[in-house]
């Protein structure tokens, strides 16, 4: 059957009707969909058991550095733009968040270890403390500059834990006690199995909990170390740590848990 010019016309006439329709149809339900999607969503606890409240304090690092007190043994590249707070350092560099937290609180974050040929790229020594203080009471932040060095920081009162890879074989967490000369390291805290190291170019989200006496850090759902503190420490400061390495840290936030 031969189809005369107007019925042609008319049938591809048809044809972009339906097209613009489903078209606009398509478009109606992304904008009902971000309409309808909530604007915070309930955060995501690693565990049913842990209740997360409100947030307490934040970064999206889409503003600069402001909230940060940074201390480097040696010059290298830490910038926060475009929600990504970039460290890319040759050698010792701590990165103080300036807000005191007060507990219980769980601190969150999602965290890359980047390798792409850099001089840095290293892929190791992702670290932090948490609820730290200096020995006399005093901020860390605002009392004292130290030099970025590791061992600077050892007379502290804080949770630590690194992360390593590459050439640093072992995960760790300690309790520092305010002494250079004493940091206990219990042997259940000592991990060195492939599944607790980092890996490249992976973003994995760090959860750290100072809860009363349960003092915890998971990494995604996976929980790497529990402590029972019997004299926890219930406030203080929270810092990244690394060293020659090249991390990429996005969405910071502090929790209330109840």
């Amino acid at each position: 059957m031969t189809l005369t010019r107007n019925a042609w016309l008319q049938c591809r006439h048809n044809h972009q009707v339906i097209i613009i329709m489903l078209r606009f149809v398509a478009a109606l339900r992304l904008a009902l969909t971000s309409i309808l999607e909530p604007v915070d969503a309930e955060p995501v606890a690693p565990q049913p058991s842990l209740r997360f409240g409100a947030v307490l304090f934040q970064d999206d690092f889409r503003s600069g550095l402001s909230q940060w007190q940074i201390e480097t043994e040696r010059p290298g590249k830490i910038v926060a733009n475009n929600g990504v707070l970039d460290i890319d350092v040759p050698a010792g560099a701590t990165l103080w968040f300036k807000p005191q937290l007060t507990g219980p609180v769980a601190i969150v974050f999602d965290a890359r270890a980047i390798s792409a040929g850099g001089r840095n790229d290293r892929v190791s020594d992702l670290s932090c403390f948490w609820m730290a203080r200096n020995q006399d009471d005093k901020s860390p932040v605002y009392e004292r500059r130290r030099s970025g060095r590791f061992d600077d920081y050892d007379d502290l009162l804080t949770y630590y834990v690194g992360l390593g890879a590459s050439n640093n074989t072992t995960t760790r967490f300690r309790r520092y006690a305010g002494s250079a000369v004493s940091l206990p390291l219990l042997p259940e805290h000592d991990l060195t199995s492939p599944d607790v190291l980092l890996a490249e170019n992976r973003t994995q989200t760090v959860t750290v909990l100072a809860n009363g006496h349960e003092i915890e850090y998971w990494r995604d759902s996976k929980r790497l170390i529990r402590f029972v503190d019997p004299e926890p420490y219930t406030r203080g400061w929270f810092a990244l740590r690394t060293t020659q390495s090249h991390l990429k840290i996005e969405s910071l936030r502090v929790y209330s848990l109840h």
